[in-house]
C-alpha cells in the first residue's frame, strides 16, 4: 500500500483497520509494522502507533548515494574475489536482452517496463557477484526504499526528449562495470558503479520538478517532500 502510493507520507497507520482488511491477528500486523519501521518506511509516533515516513529530497539523494556506495563495494569484491562464472554469464545475457530493448524502433511504455525489469535483474546479479551475504543484505535494505532502487525514475523518463540517450549511457556503464569485474579490476569496478548511481541522483532533481500528473506515474514520489520554491 505504501509502495503503491495508496498511503502518502504522514498517513497514520491504524493496526485494527489492517486487521479487518487483511483478516489476520494483530501479532503479525505488529511484526510487519516494526519491520517496515526498521526498513525506514514507517516512523513510530510518541503516543503509539506508526505513520508513513516522509522523506526530504536530501534524504532521497542520500539513499541513492548509499546504494551506489554499497553496490560499488559489491562490484569491487566481485572483481577481487572472482565472480562465479554462471553469474557472470547471466549478467552478460541480461545486458544482451537490454540491448534488444534499446534497439526497438520506439521506446514506448512497454519498452521502458522491460528495461526496468532487466535493469533490476542486472543489479541483483551484481549483488550476488559480491559473494558477501552482508553486502547483499545491505543492498536489499536500501533498494527497499522505493526511490532508491536502480529503476526508481526510469518510467518517468519515457517522455523525455533524450530518453533513449539516457538509457544508452546507463547501459554503457553496465558493460564497463561488468568488463572491469571480469578483468579483476576492483578499484575501477567500484568507481564505475558509484558513478552509475549518480545518474539516479541527477534524475531525482528532474523528477521532482515534474508536474503533479506526471509524478502520479511514480507512486513513491508521494513519500518525498518537495523543496519550497
Amino acid at each position: 500500500m505504501i509502495l503503491a502510493g495508496e498511503l502518502p507520507g504522514g498517513a497514520r497507520i491504524a493496526e485494527l483497520a489492517l486487521v479487518d482488511l487483511l483478516g489476520v491477528s494483530r501479532t503479525p500486523i505488529r511484526a510487519a509494522l516494526v519491520r517496515l519501521e526498521q526498513e525506514g518506511l514507517l516512523e513510530s509516533l510518541r503516543n503509539g502507533g506508526f505513520a508513513v515516513r516522509t522523506f526530504s529530497e536530501n534524504d532521497a539523494s542520500d539513499a541513492i548515494e548509499l546504494r551506489g556506495t554499497v553496490e560499488g563495494m559489491a562490484a569491487r569484491l566481485a572483481a577481487e574475489r572472482g565472480a562465479p562464472a554462471a553469474v557472470l554469464a547471466g549478467a552478460s545475457a541480461c545486458l544482451a536482452r537490454i540491448d534488444d530493448v534499446l534497439a526497438r524502433p520506439a521506446l514506448d511504455d512497454d519498452a521502458f517496463l522491460a528495461y526496468v525489469t532487466l535493469n533490476r535483474e542486472f543489479h541483483q546479479l551484481l549483488s550476488e557477484m559480491s559473494g558477501s551475504a552482508v553486502v547483499q543484505r545491505e543492498i536489499e535494505r536500501v533498494v527497499n526504499l522505493p526511490f532508491a532502487s536502480p529503476s526508481a525514475f526510469v518510467v518517468l523518463q519515457a517522455n523525455a526528449p533524450r530518453a533513449r540517450d539516457m538509457l544508452v549511457v546507463a547501459q554503457d556503464q553496465h558493460r564497463q562495470v561488468l568488463e572491469a569485474i571480469t578483468r579483476r579490476e576492483g578499484s575501477r569496478a567500484e568507481a564505475l558503479m558509484r558513478e552509475h548511481s549518480r545518474i539516479a541522483r541527477r534524475n531525482l532533481g528532474e523528477v521532482m520538478r515534474q508536474r503533479a500528473e506526471d509524478l502520479a506515474r511514480m507512486p513513491a514520489a508521494r513519500l518525498i517532500r518537495k523543496r519550497s520554491p
